[in-house]
């Protein structure tokens, strides 16, 4: 029977160090957020029903993570322009990085086969990443509930 894909990153350890551009262009990279709390989300794909739940979810409690110290970054494959049309059409006020050569997500180890409507493919397996102000990892979120994401990660 097939299982799926669960990254091999551990609590405690090193984030793995990133550079992206985001739906603006902008290169963001994890030292960019060094003394900050950091909330990394991986999502399959912009647009989408469970990954437009998340994202919303995030940005409609962004003050309240904001307000306990987290920022908030996303991450797919999917290209600049197509982030760019997402964070416009559903006001997402955090940086989506285009990780179109899957570097970060290889690094993050969330690529790998999972069940989509009872069949079983690749992609990127939706997982969140909370990282402490010295880039360890605090928690990993792998069963993700897409419209109260907030709650898991400040539960």
């Amino acid at each position: 029977m097939q299982e799926k894909h669960i990254t091999r990153l551990t609590t405690g350890a090193h984030a793995p160090s990133f550079s992206g551009n985001n739906q603006h262009g902008k290169i963001i990279s994890l030292s960019d957020f060094k003394g900050k709390k950091l909330i990394i989300y991986f999502y399959p794909k912009d647009d989408t029903l469970g990954c437009t739940a998340q994202s919303c979810n995030l940005r409609d409690n962004y003050d309240l993570l904001l307000e306990t110290g987290y920022q908030v970054i996303g991450i797919s494959a999917d290209d600049e322009k197509s982030h760019s049309k997402f964070a416009l059409k559903y006001n997402l006020p955090f940086s989506l990085i285009a990780d179109v050569n899957k570097e970060i997500i290889n690094a993050y180890d969330v690529w790998g086969m999972k069940n989509i409507f009872g069949k079983w493919m690749e992609g990127i397996v939706r997982t969140t990443f909370l990282i402490s102000e010295n880039s360890t990892i605090e928690k990993i979120i792998t069963e993700i509930d897409t419209e109260n994401h907030t709650s898991q990660i400040l539960n």
